[in-house]
């Protein structure tokens, strides 16, 4: 009899440290929501200062290839005349600024910890920075023979996709 009641004990203990356990990892998670939520609307309100465009209203996408990648702004409307001009000369400045390893603007709203950025500035002599329109906005192609600066720009990539949430994704 003493050896069921301690064999009782024991689970009713297990059982509790699985629910004690368990309940953490929710909180954990909600907490980890709730910072990603917050440096969400943080990068938005530091992107107004910097891009031009309206991000309600526009898409930024990260497409990684072998080589380095696709940097995209649409306007989510493509007939909106005014957020594709915004993209355009935004782009076209960025591009420049890139090419001379000026990384300034993600900085301003990323922070200069950002993954990948230190070594694009560094390298960026070693990447090919190309800027074309789109019907709907703009892209930025990234070429490098590199597989360190590769590695920098799909971490930089993925910073930015996480950073800006809704207003970024994958391509």
């Amino acid at each position: 009899m003493i050896r069921r009641n301690r064999r009782v004990q024991a689970l009713v203990t297990a059982l509790a440290l699985v629910v004690v356990a368990a309940a953490a990892y929710v909180i954990a998670g909600q907490g980890e929501q709730r910072a990603r939520a917050d440096r969400q609307a943080e990068i938005a309100a530091k992107g107004r200062q910097v891009m031009p465009f309206d991000l309600e209203r526009t898409t930024h996408r990260f497409a990684k290839s072998a080589t380095g990648g696709v940097q995209t702004v649409s306007a989510d409307d493509p007939g909106d005349a005014r957020q594709v001009r915004l993209i355009r000369e935004h782009l076209t400045e960025e591009a420049a600024g890139f090419g001379r390893g000026d990384y300034g603007d993600p900085a301003s709203i990323h922070g200069g910890d950002m993954p990948g950025l230190r070594d694009l500035e560094h390298g960026h002599d070693r990447i090919a920075i190309r800027y074309a329109q789109l019907p709907s906005g703009a892209q930025i192609t990234y070429t490098t023979a590199d597989p360190l600066l590769v590695t920098a720009l799909h971490s930089w990539f993925d910073a930015q996709v996480s950073d800006h949430g809704q207003h970024a994704e994958h391509g």
